[in-house]
């Protein structure tokens, strides 16, 4: 099956959305690059980026999972098809 690299863009208003985050990148996790975070307390807010290689769906519905947890937004950046 043909795989995408892209980059999980996942901002967080709401810390207690944070377990749920893990758990499903705990399931995606033989997709996943790396991942880095980045807590910006002056503004109430963490910032997480995931590099991952997978199925174009599985990262749609990676995305998807992500971003309907309560005070999560996130977005996927694809890289280019060559």
């Amino acid at each position: 099956m043909e795989t995408r690299i892209a980059v999980i863009a996942i901002i967080v208003r709401d810390p207690e959305s944070a377990a749920g985050i893990n758990a499903l990148l705990h399931e995606y996790d033989t997709f996943v690059i790396g991942r880095m975070g980045v807590p910006y307390r002056s503004k109430g807010v963490s910032i997480i980026s995931i590099a991952i290689d997978a199925p174009q769906d599985k990262i749609n519905t990676l995305t998807g999972k992500i971003g309907r947890l309560h005070g999560v937004s996130a977005k996927t950046v694809y890289a280019p098809n060559d």
